[in-house]
């Protein structure tokens, strides 16, 4: 696999040496090459002139840099390059004969027209993994159609589904989950793909759209009765659709618990001080049964649960062995005493932005941890880097500017590379 330049720190991680050409933007890409980026490939943002949009979401100051751009962006290389530009393209070229992965989430025709088809890539690169991000399998109807979260969403019923279990009015979950588990979904058809070139010795190319994926995703709670053909009940399962089903009040605040299991069930009636109703209601002696009842016995915990304080549930339950967990506004999950215990987050010193919170590579490896940190980068902050690993002088890179090829908001008197966590937080 691709090896990084000598000049930089070497990249840790169980995908260092992979270079991943990333020209996705806003949010589903870049969410499934910072997963990547993390565990230590070397991703080269491409970025228009004028950069990805989610820079200049919130709060961003003068360099463009806000919030949802910072969360999604560590760990990578920025490169500016206009791509309706001739050299624009021969430099995104030189990249991909060198590189692992090519990333991108325009729809497929988009790439036609700048004449980057897996078709033309492969033809330089047999080696190269190509895989789109985009909303619909290519083969059918909705082919050319864009998409976005909201889109997704109603596309697979999630309106709908909100709808049956709060007040019978459709509305989205906020946040961006088809972006973010599409994301996810990606980044393990990524390394799947490049598995299978290291047992084949070629690429290939690979589709992640969107619906396709978050279809099962949805229906694999909610097909239910509908698995079956003939269907042998209705769609959607009770457990998860009762309107009840939700954090209950208890004398003081909220509380969530899950009274799932049989022994869940005989802890909290033993709590109750009302053993015997597990033998006695055929609502509560079954899976099945509890499952029909959801509602019905949702309301009975929620009558029961207000009788004390939250502490005193979470007391009790986690006691009993049964789950038990306050609920979080965003204000306490940042202080949350687990995540303290583990040092979840932390603050970087960025260059040109200040102080801000990152979070942890959530995995933990104990072969190839990976240790490498990069700051989100100022838009082209390695323009100039990139092009010079490609073998353009000092006077090619200004020419290319000059002419609006590339460019890069970095002030000429910052230099920032990359550190390893634990050093100090002053850029080396």
């Amino acid at each position: 696999m691709t090896t990084t330049d000598n000049s930089q720190p070497a990249a840790t991680g169980p995908m260092a040496g992979v270079r991943i050409v990333d020209i996705t933007a806003v949010l589903m890409g870049p969410s499934a090459t910072q997963l990547l980026a993390d565990l230590g490939a070397d991703v080269v943002k491409i970025e228009p002139p004028t950069g990805d949009a989610t820079r200049k979401i919130g709060p961003m100051g003068d360099e463009k840099m806000g919030p949802i751009y910072l969360g999604l962006n560590r760990n990578k290389r920025s490169l500016v390059l206009d791509l309706k530009k001739t050299e624009g393209l021969e430099i995104l070229i030189k990249l991909v004969a060198k590189a692992d992965v090519l990333t991108y989430n325009v729809r497929p025709a988009a790439m036609a027209r700048l004449g980057l088809t897996y078709e033309a890539l492969s033809a330089i690169n047999p080696r190269l993994v190509y895989v789109g991000m985009f909303g619909f399998s290519q083969r059918g109807r909705y082919a050319p159609s864009p998409a976005f979260d909201d889109l997704i969403q109603a596309a697979t019923a999630i309106p709908s589904a909100m709808a049956a279990s709060v007040d019978g009015s459709p509305r989205f979950l906020p946040l961006n989950l088809m972006d973010r588990s599409v994301g996810l979904y990606a980044f393990g058809v990524i390394a799947s793909a490049l598995y299978s070139r290291e047992r084949t010795g070629r690429g290939q190319r690979v589709d992640v759209p969107m619906f396709e994926t978050m279809v099962p995703y949805v229906l694999g709670d909610h097909l239910y009765g509908h698995k079956f053909s003939p269907p042998q009940g209705e769609f959607g399962y009770p457990r998860i659709l009762s309107p009840l089903r939700r954090p209950f009040r208890t004398k003081d605040a909220y509380v969530c618990c899950v009274i799932y299991q049989d022994h869940h069930w005989k802890a909290f009636l033993d709590i109750l001080g009302m053993p015997e109703m597990y033998e006695k209601d055929p609502r509560i002696k079954t899976i099945t049964t509890r499952t029909m009842h959801a509602d019905e016995l949702n309301a009975f915990v929620e009558k029961h649960l207000a009788e004390k304080t939250t502490a005193e549930w979470r007391e009790l339950l986690k006691n009993a062995d049964v789950p038990v967990f306050p609920v979080h506004t965003f204000e306490s999950l940042m202080e949350d005493g687990h995540l303290e215990d583990i040092g979840f987050f932390r603050e970087e010193d960025v260059p040109t932005i200040g102080k801000m919170v990152e979070t942890a590579v959530p995995s933990e490896w104990h072969g190839t941890p990976p240790t490498q940190y990069r700051p989100p980068p100022v838009l082209g902050q390695h323009s100039a880097e990139v092009l010079k690993e490609l073998g353009y002088s000092d006077a090619d890179v200004a020419r290319l500017m000059a002419a609006g090829v590339t460019g890069s908001r970095m002030p000429a008197s910052v230099d920032v590379h990359a550190k390893e966590e634990g050093e100090d937080d002053e850029p080396v």
